[in-house]
């Protein structure tokens, strides 16, 4: 997308990456648009939009995530500054938005919690069945031109205990700085 996110009169190119990076682009220079701002998520991004949306007067970034989240980036000030002893008072609006805001997530903890005791007792009856869930997997595997190498990407919409990669040629895997997994190699039985 490209919109006017820092107020200067010039728009600003929004880009929303697959590996999770938003960045923020100043093309005043037609020639080479200089990075202002990055961001990383820990999914990839589907789609990434420029506008006021939050509040009136604060214009911010808002970003699609592959599993649906939305995340937002405001010009809002988060940090407000008193002076010395000046204590920092919210207003009521405020209070009131935290108190629902603490209300709705008691609420939903409760709802989790009887949730969990229904799945419990359901999966102790002996008429009980057993499934595998079906996961909407999004995978790449994109060869990085600059090293020969290729690059796997798997997400799924939930948590990702383990991924197996068999191969029949010998492979080497390589850490990336993203990468949180931990790897373990074994040998495979030619026959």
């Amino acid at each position: 997308d490209s919109f006017d996110i820092v107020g200067d009169g010039v728009k600003e190119l929004l880009v929303g990456r697959d590996d999770g990076m938003l960045e923020i682009y100043n093309c005043e220079s037609a020639d080479d648009p200089g990075l202002r701002y990055d961001h990383a998520l820990s999914e990839s991004i589907a789609s990434i939009q420029g506008g006021c949306v939050g509040k009136d007067g604060y214009d911010e970034i808002l970003a699609s995530t592959y599993s649906g989240w939305l995340t937002g980036l405001t010009t809002e000030p988060v940090h407000r500054e008193g002076g010395s002893g000046e204590e920092l008072k919210l207003s009521q609006e405020m209070q009131s938005k935290i108190s629902s805001l603490r209300n709705e997530l008691e609420h939903l903890q409760m709802k989790v919690l009887q949730e969990r005791e229904k799945y419990q007792q359901s999966s102790q009856s002996s008429t009980a069945v057993s499934s595998v869930p079906v996961f909407s997997v999004n995978d790449k595997f994109t060869l990085n031109k600059d090293d020969a190498s290729y690059s796997l990407i798997l997400e799924v919409q939930t948590a990702i205990d383990n991924v197996l990669v068999q191969s029949d040629v010998p492979i080497d895997l390589l850490d990336v700085d993203k990468n949180s997994a931990v790897v373990s190699f074994s040998s495979c039985d030619s026959e």
